[in-house]
């Protein structure tokens, strides 16, 4: 596991401190797309009020939250650091991978594009249509199932940064870039049927849900804990940290691993909760549907059941 090479940043840095880290640094990509995601989501929200529809501002808050994470991450000078400092790194891997996906996610972004975006006519396809087909394509089906969404979470831990791999990408600014990428799909891929906000191919019952969702975080505690526990540095970009930092790469791996470690806890809170109140509102529509159908036809159900018991008390005399 010991790779040697550089990261594409090993300048002189003063030494980290949250304001440094939190100045803006430009980021083309990331910048350029999460103000396109502001903006269309945005759209698609003014649509429906003009129209006349309903949206949560819960939901708006939550997608803003979720852009906002990325931009962060990405867009500050945190992502400087993070060339420099597996720390900071991880502080990013974790963030992107595990909260922006759940925050993004609780936006509802599919639902509001199939209700804002216009329906293109008989015979015709446009924006709507082409993601109604995608939906139900089989290749949503294949990478939004759990045998597909949970081995690729894991890999994206251990098959990248204990393989060569990870030293590739962090030697230049496109494969930092394409990692990140990777990172946001991941999560986005993985969260999204267990949160169950916006349809999809899978739509697995609450408890299988639960099961989902903890079958990958263990995974992250052992990546934790086992960076945690190295006596050497495992990780070649993070080998030779400039001087101006003043840092220990070893202790540095080890703070690393304690954030992959204490992360994986704070998403499993998040969804769990979500989870629950998804549940208990679905039961408490259900017992309203139930309510109407019995207002509508006359209780005739339990008149029937009770017709029945009356019989029997008959037939016992």
């Amino acid at each position: 596991m010991d790779h040697s090479g550089h990261g594409m940043m090993h300048m002189d840095m003063p030494p980290f401190t949250l304001g440094r880290a939190l100045q803006f640094s430009s980021e083309p990509f990331f910048m350029i797309g999460c103000l396109l995601g502001l903006g269309l989501y945005g759209w698609g929200v003014v649509r429906l009020r003009r129209r006349g529809d309903a949206w949560p501002a819960g939901r708006t808050v939550a997608f803003a939250l979720g852009v906002l994470t990325v931009a962060l991450m990405m867009c500050t000078k945190l992502n400087d650091y993070g060339m420099v400092m597996f720390s900071v790194h991880m502080v990013q891997h974790m963030v992107i991978s595990m909260l922006s996906p759940i925050l993004l996610l609780l936006g509802a972004p599919v639902t509001l594009a199939l209700r804002a975006l216009p329906a293109a006519g008989r015979g015709r396809k446009g924006p709507r249509e082409w993601l109604v087909a995608l939906l139900h394509s089989r290749y949503m089906r294949v990478i939004t199932h759990p045998a597909f969404t949970i081995p690729l979470f894991i890999a994206s831990l251990y098959a990248l940064y204990f393989t060569p791999l990870f030293d590739f990408l962090m030697g230049s600014r496109t494969g930092h870039i394409a990692m990140m990428v990777h990172f946001l799909a991941v999560g986005l891929v993985f969260f999204w049927p267990i949160m169950g906000v916006d349809p999809g191919p899978h739509r697995p019952g609450y408890v299988m849900r639960m099961l989902e969702l903890f079958a990958g975080m263990p995974f992250h505690a052992f990546f934790g804990i086992a960076l945690m526990m190295a006596t050497e540095p495992m990780i070649g970009t993070y080998m030779h940290p400039p001087a101006s930092l003043g840092i220990d790469p070893l202790d540095d791996q080890k703070a690393g691993g304690g954030i992959a470690w204490a992360f994986s806890e704070i998403p499993s809170v998040i969804v769990l909760l979500a989870l629950v109140f998804q549940w208990y509102r679905s039961e408490q529509r259900q017992a309203r549907r139930i309510d109407r159908n019995a207002d509508r036809d006359g209780d005739k159900e339990l008149a029937a059941y009770n017709a029945y018991l009356a019989s029997l008390q008959t037939k016992g005399r």
